[in-house]
């Protein structure tokens, strides 16, 4: 019996010197990162809007269709181009001419070198492709603008949901934490009793099983934020060298717990339903623009050329021959092989494609709104339970730990008790943050989710 004292006195020292350590080494940690700065989700987000490179990639592509427009646009503005060509005969041209006589002679004509540049101004009257391009601009810069606002619903929507891990994580470890120390106690209350001869080895040995599991689960919770916190770097665009902890405002969280169940689904909240509304008027142009494919172009014309001839190329400078000249140029297409008339049929149909991806979309919205206000509703209920369960496995806890002490239950009262009270705790903790996640995807099915423009 003294040896079996002895081998558990020795067991008991070794857990409690390694759970001593691994406090140790937690609150040495905590220590080491309280110069770390710390961000809310407010915060987060705000970064990531700032930071992130899709973001910044689609706000540059902004700026890209600006240019394009630009350019496409550019033809309205009068065109000025400088030509100049330059001849020198090795042989000049030969011209037969008549004599006096009724006989006919060959003889060179021309000058040997001659230079011609000429200086000529266009400006279009009228162009189909160029109403086209006025017509359409602004709705290519919306529809970039419209993509950037759908990168931020996303980033909103990812960085919240990885940091409400993140943060779901970092709760379990403080509830495991909690449980490590509650059981690493009754460990120690049993020991004494077992040596006292009040209890059993079987007691002993079930503490000691009890703590190893949950030092065990609070090990695997505390790996997983590592990889955790990197994800949440990424969707933020946060440098993975650098740190910072999350803080919350629990108050706050259970205010953003709420939701109007009573709103009503509106399509044109959702981006993707403005973008195609954008998509369908932009195709609607491109009709408009093969249905007036007939008309002419239509452009006024102004040309200076300043010609010089001489045969001696030191004196080509010396002689001048300017003209000049306005004008209209008229193109009118008369027949294309009926390619306007299957081009407006082409469009026509791919309106039409448009219109039955209006019905695809607007399907698959109400899925993703009566999907998401179910997890919703789901997981308000099981919050709702799972606090409900939390506050009476803590007494529960509470008045058969006291029991125990007094002798009046068995261990194994002691053992259902604390693992009903890890599970509540986890289990609140899990359905805390599944809430707040449902309510982020709700926001997005229903087009609400807020961000910075």
């Amino acid at each position: 019996m003294k040896n079996a004292v002895t081998r558990s006195s020795t067991k008991v020292f070794a857990l409690l010197t390694v759970c001593s350590f691994t406090f140790f080494i937690d609150a040495q940690s905590q220590n080491s990162t309280d110069t770390t700065r710390s961000l809310s989700l407010g915060q987060c987000i705000d970064y990531a809007l700032k930071n992130q490179p899709a973001l910044q990639q689609s706000l540059i592509n902004i700026d890209i269709t600006r240019s394009t427009n630009k350019i496409s646009l550019a033809g309205w503005l009068p065109q000025a181009y400088l030509n100049a060509n330059f001849t020198h005969y090795l042989t000049l041209p030969t011209a037969v001419v008549d004599t006096t006589g009724g006989r006919q002679a060959k003889e060179h004509t021309g000058i040997t070198n001659t230079i011609v540049p000429a200086f000529t101004v266009t400006q279009t009257i009228f162009s189909p492709v160029l109403l086209y391009a006025a017509k359409s601009a602004p709705l290519y810069v919306k529809q970039a603008e419209q993509i950037t606002d759908s990168t931020k619903i996303f980033l909103v929507s990812q960085v919240s949901k990885a940091y409400y891990n993140l943060l779901q994580t970092l709760e379990q470890i403080d509830v495991l934490r909690e449980d490590t120390a509650r059981l690493n106690k009754n460990l120690s209350d049993t020991y004494h009793q077992y040596v006292a001869g009040t209890v059993d080895e079987t007691d002993y040995d079930e503490a000691a099983i009890s703590l190893n599991n949950s030092k065990a689960q609070l090990k695997q919770a505390t790996e997983s934020v590592i990889p955790q916190y990197a994800m949440l770097k990424q969707v933020m665009g946060f440098p993975a060298r650098e740190q910072f902890n999350v803080s919350f405002d629990t108050l706050q969280m259970m205010r953003d717990i709420e939701f109007d169940t009573t709103q009503q689904l509106q399509y044109d909240r959702r981006i993707e339903y403005q973008q195609l509304q954008t998509a369908k008027i932009l195709q609607h142009q491109v009709t408009n623009y093969y249905r007036n494919a007939f008309l002419p172009n239509l452009s006024a014309v102004f040309n200076y050329t300043p010609e010089f001839e001489s045969n001696p190329f030191p004196q080509l400078f010396s002689n001048a021959y300017p003209y000049s000249y306005i004008g209209l140029s008229l193109s009118l297409p008369i027949f294309t092989g009926f390619a306007r008339l299957e081009n407006v049929h082409k469009s026509r149909l791919q309106e039409h494609l448009l219109d039955w991806d209006e019905v695809n979309l607007k399907a698959q919205i109400f899925v993703d709104y009566t999907s998401a206000m179910a997890n919703y509703k789901s997981n308000l209920y099981n919050y709702e339970v799972m606090k409900d369960n939390e506050e009476k496995a803590k007494r529960v806890y509470g008045i058969v730990q006291l029991q125990y002490l007094q002798g009046i239950v068995a261990y194994l009262n002691v053992i259902t008790a604390e693992s009903n009270l890890i599970t509540s705790e986890i289990g609140y903790v899990i359905a805390l943050f599944q809430l707040l996640s449902s309510k982020i995807d709700l926001e997005k099915a229903m087009g609400i989710i807020t961000y910075n423009r």
